[in-house]
């Protein structure tokens, strides 16, 4: 319900829901090949953002620590601090840690997850060393 709300809200107003914007900033830098000055991630975003907007929500994700900036002529180049599973993996730790009730959370989670994704995380779990320590986890690094 809430969704549909802010939804409705936005296509009136014309404006992002919260936090959408830097999602689409994060989503854009993920999908580069290497580190992109303000205006490039301005170009690669839909709609027609102010340059100094972008060049705000790249400077909030800097002071966040989520993005890493280098030198580049008069500007700076953005780059993700993290890679996107990383980044939604402690997105997910973060929600799991703010709740009252762990296992509740978690068999929840497990119970709504589709029969792939319920087969993906068995695998995860046999693997030697536990999540994130198997063969595969170390060659996306």
């Amino acid at each position: 319900m809430r969704e549909r709300e802010d939804e409705q809200a936005r296509r009136v107003s014309g404006r992002r829901a919260r936090g959408e914007l830097e999602s689409d900033v994060l989503a854009a830098l993920w999908a580069a090949e290497g580190p992109r000055t303000a205006r490039q991630v301005r170009d690669d975003l839909p709609g027609d953002l102010a340059y100094t907007t972008v060049l705000t929500i790249l400077s909030r994700l800097h002071e966040k620590g989520m993005l890493v900036r280098h030198r580049e002529g008069r500007g700076y180049a953005y780059e993700p601090a993290r890679d996107e599973a990383s980044h939604t993996a402690r997105r997910m730790r973060s929600l799991l840690d703010g709740g009252s009730d762990r296992e509740a959370v978690l068999a929840r989670f497990v119970s709504e997850l589709s029969a792939d994704d319920e087969h993906m995380l068995h695998q995860l779990l046999a693997e030697p060393g536990g999540p994130g320590q198997g063969e595969s986890s170390r060659r996306k690094r």
